[in-house]
């Protein structure tokens, strides 16, 4: 690493440091209403946008253009109350009021059984209010995360999930999918996002068009006879939340591993557009989640398909 790298990973650590201490300065509902507005004046005014746009018109062609317009820029509010909020965590909690949870019963059953489950879910509302839960329940286990390309920021990211006795773990390479299994084989669950573009990954189906995704949950679950535990959580007025656990879906075992892994990878990605649809001002639609080709298509469609 070059001293001048170093020293760019430094200065943006400190302004992250006291980015971070100025929302904490303004409390919960001050920093969300903060973010929440920032985002969405300004980013409409984003390359982003297109890809906010093009998202929406993927997922819900038949939705009015003005619709889908209104959708994006709520949209744009819930991101940024989002990141505002999670320097804030440790204050959004069960105990604090501000977190309610739905199928709690079944997080007990998994720690009292001390048999290691696979959470799947996806970028939904303040979407690391699971983790809080799913740990606040006593199961134990390995929340996976992407580092931060700066490890200054990354260590930082750490010690303020920490304050909610969240211990992130950023599998990489096969150190990493080793770290995991053999956490999993002590008896600890893991927790995995389901809902962004993994080249590599089968093809399944979302919002109707073909879409790659990561199946390494599906691998996991099938590798230690256990199931996939779907979760999400919706935002509610007054910074508050709802996080629901559903009923587990249990991974088709039959001869064919690879058919298995597709079937498992399919299920999950199902049921994240079941949440989408329900609550689709709640997703992160700034990322392209669907590949290049089916971009392509939307851009050589006429525009007298489109209702307006």
């Amino acid at each position: 690493m070059s001293f001048t790298q170093d020293l760019q990973w430094r200065l943006e650590a400190i302004a992250f440091a006291g980015l971070t201490g100025f929302l904490r300065l303004l409390g919960v509902e001050r920093a969300s209403a903060l973010g929440g507005w920032l985002l969405k004046t300004l980013g409409p005014r984003t390359g982003t946008h297109r890809t906010v746009t093009r998202n929406l018109r993927i997922a819900f062609p038949d939705m009015p253009r003005e619709e889908r317009e209104a959708l994006a820029i709520a949209a744009w509010e819930q991101t940024g109350r989002t990141f505002a909020e999670t320097p804030l965590l440790d204050r959004i909690t069960i105990e604090s009021g501000r977190l309610e949870v739905v199928g709690m019963e079944r997080l007990h059953t998994i720690r009292d059984s001390g048999r290691p489950v696979v959470f799947v879910s996806g970028h939904l509302a303040c979407f690391e209010t699971m983790s809080a839960v799913i740990l606040a329940s006593g199961v134990p286990c390995q929340i996976t995360y992407r580092a931060a390309n700066n490890p200054y920021v990354d260590a930082q990211i750490r010690k303020a999930r920490a304050r909610y006795g969240v211990k992130l773990f950023a599998p990489k390479g096969g150190d990493g999918a080793r770290e995991l299994l053999a956490g999993m084989a002590r008896g600890e669950s893991v927790a995995l996002m389901n809902d962004q573009k993994f080249s590599e990954g089968p093809e399944v189906t979302f919002f109707g068009q073909p879409v790659n995704a990561a199946p390494g949950p599906s691998r996991l679950a099938l590798r230690f006879g256990t199931v996939l535990q779907p979760m999400s959580v919706v935002r509610l007025p007054g910074v508050r939340f709802r996080v629901t656990v559903y009923e587990p879906i249990e991974p088709e075992r039959t001869d064919d591993r690879q058919a298995d892994i597709a079937r498992g990878v399919q299920a999950i990605t199902s049921f994240i557009e079941a949440r989408v649809r329900e609550h689709p001002v709640d997703w992160f639609w700034v990322h392209k989640r669907w590949p290049d080709r089916v971009y392509a298509s939307l851009d050589s469609a006429p525009a007298s398909v489109e209702r307006r």
